[in-house]
């Protein structure tokens, strides 16, 4: 396998594991390559996103190589970040939001389960928007958060109650994709941004 190839698989995995991002045994593992390569081969992506000035770096962090953004745009991520206007809710958001409102009370690791991808991302941005929340611990080993929905939720898609759910039109085992694509079109209904809805009122 070339060089080059080897550079653009590493970036996909380091984007696939996220915020843990991935040791250099791990990618040597994965790559059936020696350790030593493996790890040449991520100084040199390194060199190549600071080189042609991309949005995205290597970081090596707690012992893992993992994608971070340019520290040099951080303004500009902090105006997202606070944007009323930020309001889509992207594929991976609305996927974890399904899981929420259907299968609630989940916990992270059940969420990713059902995914088949990391869904940290997921979770934070739909916590930032008031969309989900932390309802209590599970009664298992680490004690690990349940989430569930909000009233912002309700509001958001124009539900009475979590009994008002849109039912998906073909669900033969409780898929994830009917379930999504039910609120999908429940959203695309409603019409509504996360601009028009009231802001949530802090408790003093």
């Amino acid at each position: 396998m070339d060089f080059s190839k080897l550079k653009s698989i590493i970036e996909g995995l380091l984007f696939m594991a996220g915020d843990e991002g991935l040791t250099t045994k791990q990618l040597s593992e994965i790559l059936e390559l020696d350790a030593a390569v493996a790890a040449d081969i991520v100084k040199d992506l390194t060199k190549d996103l600071k080189s042609k000035k991309r949005g995205i770096q290597v970081s090596f962090v707690a012992g893992a190589y993992r994608l971070t953004t340019n520290p040099a745009h951080a303004a500009y991520f902090e105006r997202m970040a606070y944007s009323p206007t930020r309001s889509s809710l992207s594929q991976a958001a609305l996927e974890t939001l399904s899981i929420v409102a259907y299968r609630q009370p989940i916990t992270r690791v059940d969420i990713e389960e059902i995914r088949g991808v990391k869904s940290d991302r997921a979770i934070a941005s739909l916590v930032n928007k008031d969309l989900i929340e932390e309802i209590g611990r599970a009664e298992q080993i680490g004690r690990p958060i349940l989430y569930g929905t909000t009233k912002s939720f309700l509001d958001y898609f124009g539900l009475a109650g979590l009994d008002a759910l849109p039912e998906p039109s073909a669900v033969v085992d409780d898929s994830l994709d009917e379930q999504t694509q039910a609120l999908f079109e429940r959203l695309e209904g409603r019409q509504m941004t996360l601009e028009e809805m009231p802001t949530p009122i802090e408790e003093s």
